[in-house]
């Protein structure tokens, strides 16, 4: 009878020891893997700081619009360089990269794609992307034309008909404020809910640049070269909208 006992026990011993041993390897095989290249941290936290700044300068109005211009044309500058970036940035920066076809989409709201596919931005993730720099275009875009009759107005605001001046006011300061501050909540209450429900917290990647990934992934190029080509293409975008801004000197 106790040899019986004994020998369960040290069966029970051998599972847990496996279980174990089982859980020690899947420690060991994360690994860490750099996802966003720097280039593509800094753009977005300097959107973060820009947006933040345009939305304050546009509520106090007076002086501060100076600001709202001058931020505005940063933005803008980001806009431009990140649409360059997805085509010259790193692997998981790239619009070839994002999944964004319907199937995609629907596959991953059924649970039926693999996690390790979507170390970049997830389905969801990447029409949020795409949703945020559509609305900043045309937020920028707008503000570029825009006239509030009293003591501000955009630099192209002469070379537009007064119609379009005023439906591309109404927006920016209406529909399109609204519009980007609701995808900012949007944006948020997803970090939260990544948190929450699934123990993943999204942010400390898009800091550092790194993520802890269980399967092999392709890593985005993060080097000297690839910076310096970033500070190129930053550069022709702040060069292309200062031409913009200058067309309506």
């Amino acid at each position: 009878m106790g040899y019986v006992l004994a020998k369960a026990q040290c069966s029970d011993c051998a599972s847990v020891s496996h279980i174990l041993a089982l859980s020690a390897s899947m420690k060991v095989l994360m690994v860490q893997v750099r996802i966003w290249d720097l280039p593509t941290r800094l753009f977005h936290w300097g959107l973060v700081l820009c947006v933040t700044g345009l939305v304050i300068t546009g509520n106090i109005g007076g002086n501060a619009m100076q600001w709202h211009f001058r931020l505005g044309y940063c933005v803008l500058t980001l806009l431009l360089f990140r649409v360059l970036w997805g085509f010259f940035g790193g692997y998981w920066s790239r619009w070839s990269h994002l999944p964004i076809s319907p199937s995609r989409v629907w596959a991953y709201l059924q649970g039926r794609d693999r996690l390790t596919q979507f170390a970049g931005h997830n389905p969801l993730g990447s029409w949020s992307v795409i949703a945020f720099l559509l609305i900043l275009f045309l937020q920028v875009g707008t503000g570029l034309i825009s006239d509030d009759e009293i003591a501000n107005m955009g630099p192209l605001s002469s070379l537009a008909s007064g119609q379009w001046v005023a439906l591309a006011t109404s927006w920016h300061k209406g529909w399109g404020k609204t519009t980007l501050i609701l995808l900012v909540c949007i944006h948020l209450l997803a970090l939260v809910w990544y948190r929450w429900r699934k123990s993943q917290s999204l942010v400390p990647a898009m800091w550092h640049g790194d993520k802890s990934m269980s399967d092999p992934v392709v890593p985005s190029a993060d080097h000297g070269r690839s910076r310096a080509w970033a500070v190129v293409l930053l550069s022709v975008s702040a060069m292309a909208v200062f031409g913009i801004v200058s067309m309506g000197s």
